[in-house]
């Protein structure tokens, strides 16, 4: 057996050295290896490196002659924490670990962004199962010792390591929960759909952004009666505007309640949902689902629901994308009253017929519907909802309730287009009424006041020496990583080789920079070693095009020298790390502009002008009102560190003690806040006198009740109308003002114009409350068929089948798999192989999840049979009685088989070919 063993671990070489490093298990092979041995293997590690210390270990490993010696290898490895690993030697199945490869490459891609935009001390907790455990602790040192930037090399180098078949996934769960950059880089194939097979099988939806407005209970302040505190408030009194909201839809109406944030509409919500489970007869029982967009909005929802109702007596169950794997929908929908949903599952569910008809529910409420419009998940179940309606179902429907505190005008430009486009979103809903407060209007205001608003267009510098260096530096790297096109000769990135003409220290420059680095992880060469160069290159120049643009951004509203220290930081930062040919050119040219630099910025005839006003105006009002609480909101992390230095630093503003408030890192050069880092700053801010002003990022422009704030001002900071609703209502005590400080008239006119826009939806939502109820539902109907009809009539718009036959090649290797012509479509979304010739290109391998959805059973999973390849190309499944393969389409390269051209296809949906239906005369025999 030993010698089986010996052989085994000689072909498998290769793996155990990129995954293992030697020094984390010599400790427990200290019975097998002599001390030179392991001080050998020690040097070669700190010498050469930890591929070629786990190479001369293998080494070591298969010319031991004890009995007992691979098991000991093998113990060795579970102590250490090789988990992956263990279990790929024990059963000689690397698959696992060969399908991390393609991660691997991609992280090594993304190294340079990964080291200057996430902070390993916030991600290490969460990705901690996925490394050793000695590797955390020296992740934990190196940034303790050497700086952050070092310590995330670091942790590229363990996770690049790592065994653990769910690290891509674990990681990018930790970067979305940090709200980092870096998660729009680092792809993971999930939550795909249809959800019939499984994640990794099937294609995935197209990602839209949508405006979310944060839900009242998730207040980071005391609300008067906030719904998290439902269980508490014992008995609940609801106001009399809350009533007013909640009349409609308590009389089976469906209903679009439109209330300011902070008056309590998910409470409202809560007095429906009792108001409709308690009004079914004995024998008869409501069936309520809500919905949240985000998961943490989920997640506060349904501990809100839960609280409130479980001491009623109902039944509340949640079910988000991160619980759904392992749970049955349709079991959970069966037993509960009220469902909390991410609303995408029941998209899923309803296209699989796991929950057959939206019947099964009495109510659905719609948090933020606003969002209820083009492909997103809301517009997708109301499709299903309104095909019901207007099909002639029998079944009966479930009421609808959406709530949102501003319904919106689109690009409406009066108040007749805004009608029409509140028209068309109670359509999308099938509401017939828009509830708002009009009867208790005083006691609303009670609780939410409008402040003041002013405007002051504020001055820029004339000359600023500053941003021509900067700028110069700038093109120079650009012109560095211009050269790297060069060197390509007619292969280009598309997006990318335009480099010139571009404003520097910009949103749209970042923007570019961002798309570079997108354009590089899917850029191929036929050398590989090429390719990783160009690659690693280019995202080491746009790093630093990054680093030299934000910092002419807090120029433009800071001090120089605020733009400065940024630098200085980063620059730091890049020396403590690995510190690459590039870097160490890039941080020479730096250094050489540096003295300069220093000069300029303590030249006190450089003062930012803008400062001055908004020195001005806090004076101004102090002095009117020395008790004046003032939030200052400006656009970026960097700015809020820049501008609390700039008030502690400056001998006239300093007794103001500011306080800071941001996310969760949603910049680049910060760590960010914690919830309980941000609960902190906000308590300090309201019970602490002292602490007279909060700067803050938009993360406290929604959600947050600081009812003694008296004083709001936006320094270069405009939105939507939406959000200035928000912002401006952050300014709840009475005689409060609100400041608008821009350099940009264009600003000022968009502030004005989202006024503008407030007063159109305001007296539109008034207009279409007087209208004829049935004269409403009548127009709501016309719409309906309008937009249905629309809607089939692109259905049935499909891509011209191409009849010409065309070959499959496996993406990795390129050997052949099939051609188009024996591809047949199964339940309109699944593709299988007729004929025997495809058999022999694939090996099947008994799946580790075996499940049944539908018509289908998981039984295996089969890969490419090329030797050395294993490239994962799909499932195998039992099909009613027949036992058929199932590709996924992004496993494959299409190629034409007459020019040769080659082309890839993330979505089966996206490649026009003849698609014909998988019938029972081509089953295999």
């Amino acid at each position: 057996m030993t010698a089986e063993e010996r052989r085994n671990l000689h072909a498998f070489r290769d793996y155990v050295i990129k995954t293992l490093d030697p020094a984390y298990i010599l400790s427990y092979m200290a019975p097998w290896f002599k001390d030179d041995e392991v001080q050998y293997i020690q040097a070669e590690k700190n010498n050469k490196g930890t591929m070629e210390a786990a190479s001369l270990f293998l080494k070591y490993l298969l010319e031991l002659q004890e009995e007992g010696w691979f098991r000991g290898f093998l113990d060795a490895l579970g102590h250490a924490g090789y988990s992956g690993l263990y279990e790929a030697i024990e059963s000689w199945n690397f698959q696992k670990i060969e399908s991390l490869e393609e991660y691997r490459l991609l992280l090594k891609r993304l190294q340079p962004e990964f080291k200057t935009t996430v902070n390993p001390n916030d991600i290490l907790p969460k990705i901690s199962e996925c490394l050793i455990s000695q590797e955390c602790e020296e992740i934990i040192q190196i940034c303790s010792n050497k700086g952050l930037m070092a310590g995330a090399e670091k942790m590229v180098e363990c996770l690049l390591r790592s065994d653990k078949e769910n690290w891509p996934k674990t990681l990018k769960l930790a970067l979305e929960t940090e709200e980092s950059k870096f998660s729009q880089l680092w792809i993971v194939d999930k939550d795909a759909e249809p959800k019939v097979l499984e994640d990794d099988e099937i294609e995935t939806s197209e990602v839209q952004i949508f405006y979310k407005e944060e839900p009242e209970c998730q207040n980071l302040s005391q609300d008067p009666c906030p719904p998290s505190a439902a269980s508490t408030c014992t008995p609940l009194k609801p106001r009399n505007y809350q009533l007013e909201l909640a009349l409609p839809a308590k009389e089976g109406k469906n209903t679009i309640i439109c209330a300011p944030t902070g008056c309590g509409k998910t409470f409202v919500a809560l007095l429906i949902c009792e108001h409709h489970l308690k009004k079914f007869p004995q024998g008869q029982k409501g069936k309520i689902v809500f919905f949240a967009i985000q998961i943490p909005v989920y997640e506060q929802q349904n501990s809100v629901f839960s609280k409130y109702f479980e001491r009623l007596g109902y039944k509340v169950a949640g079910i988000s994308g991160a619980t759904s794997e392992n749970i049955s929908v349709e079991q959970i929908v069966e037993n509960n009253d009220i469902i909390v949903l991410t609303p995408q599952i029941l998209v899923n569910c309803l296209r699989n017929g796991t929950i057959p008809s939206l019947s099964v529910f009495t109510l659905m409420i719609f948090d933020e519907c606003h969002n209820t419009s083009k492909h997103h998940p809301y517009n997708m179940i109301m499709f299903n909802y309104l095909d019901q309606k207007l099909g002639g179902s029998s079944d009966p429907l479930p009421q609808v309730v959406g709530l949102t505190a501003s319904v919106g005008i689109g690009d409406a430009k009066n108040t007749m287009e805004a009608m029409e486009y509140i028209c068309k979103l109670c359509a999308s809903l099938d509401t017939s009424v828009i509830a708002t407060v009009k009867d208790n209007l005083e006691e609303l205001e009670e609780i939410i006041y409008k402040p003041q608003k002013f405007f002051r267009k504020v001055e820029s510098r004339t000359t600023d020496r500053f941003k021509c260096i900067i700028s110069q530096l700038m093109r120079e790297t650009e012109s560095l990583a211009k050269n790297v096109f060069d060197e390509l000769g007619t292969i280009t990135l598309e997006n990318v080789s335009q480099i010139q003409n571009r404003n520097f220290g910009t949103q749209k420059y970042e923007q570019w920079i961002v798309s570079v680095q997108k354009a590089c992880m899917v850029f191929q060469l036929p050398n590989k070693d090429e390719e990783s160069r160009i690659c690693k290159a280019l995202f080491l120049y746009t790093s630093h095009l990054r680093k030299y643009n934000d910092a002419l951004i807090i120029n433009e509203h800071a001090r120089m020298k605020d733009a400065l220290d940024y630098l200085k930081d980063f620059f730091t930062d890049v020396r403590a790390a690995g510190f690459d040919e590039i870097e160490q050119h890039l941080t020479c040219r730096f250094e050489e502009k540096l003295q300069e630099l220093e000069s300029i910025s303590m030249d006190l005839s450089n003062e930012n002008p803008k400062l001055k006003d908004l020195s001005f105006i806090l004076q101004e009002e102090y002095h009117l009102n020395p008790e004046s609480r003032t939030i200052l909101f400006v656009k970026t992390r960097a700015l809020v560190d820049a501008l609390k230095k700039w008030i502690e630093e400056n001998s006239e503003l300093s007794f103001l003690k500011p306080g800071i408030l941001t996310g969760r890192g949603k910049t680049n050069h910060s760590t960010g806040m914690t919830l309980p880092a941000q609960k902190c700053a906000l308590d300090a801010f309201r019970t602490d006198g002292d602490k007279k002003i909060l700067i803050a990022t938009s993360v406290a422009d929604e959600g947050i009740d600081i009812a003694q704030c008296n004083l709001v001002i936006l320094y270069e900071y405009v939105g939507n109308v939406i959000r200035m609703i928000q912002t401006r209502g952050r300014g709840r005590a009475r005689g409060s003002k609100c400041f608008l400080l821009t350099s940009n008239a264009d600003v000022i006119k968009k502030e004005k114009l989202n006024i503008y826009k407030e007063k159109i939806m305001n007296d539109s939502i008034l207009s279409l409350q007087m209208w004829n109820e049935a004269v409403f539902k009548e127009k709501v109907l016309q719409i309906q068929i309008q937009e249905k009809n629309i809607r089939d009539s692109q259905e049935k718009v499909e891509l011209v089948p191409d009849k010409e036959n065309k070959k499959l090649l496996c993406r990795k290797c390129k050997a052949f798999a099939c051609y188009t012509a024996d591809i047949r479509v199964v339940e309109e979304c699944h593709y299988t192989v007729v004929g025997d010739a495809f058999t022999k290109c694939f090996v099947s391998k008994l799946h580790p999840k075996p499940k049944s959805f539908g018509h289908f059973e998981k039984r295996a999973k089969i890969f490419c049979a090329r030797r050395n390849c294993g490239h994962d190309w799909g499932i195998h499944v039992k099909y009613k009685t027949f036992e058929i393969p199932v590709i996924k389409i992004e496993s494959f390269v299409v190629e034409d088989i007459a020019t040769g051209a080659q082309k890839l296809y993330a979505k089966w949906k996206g490649f026009p070919f003849e698609k014909i239906p998988f019938g029972s005369p081509e089953i295999p025999k």
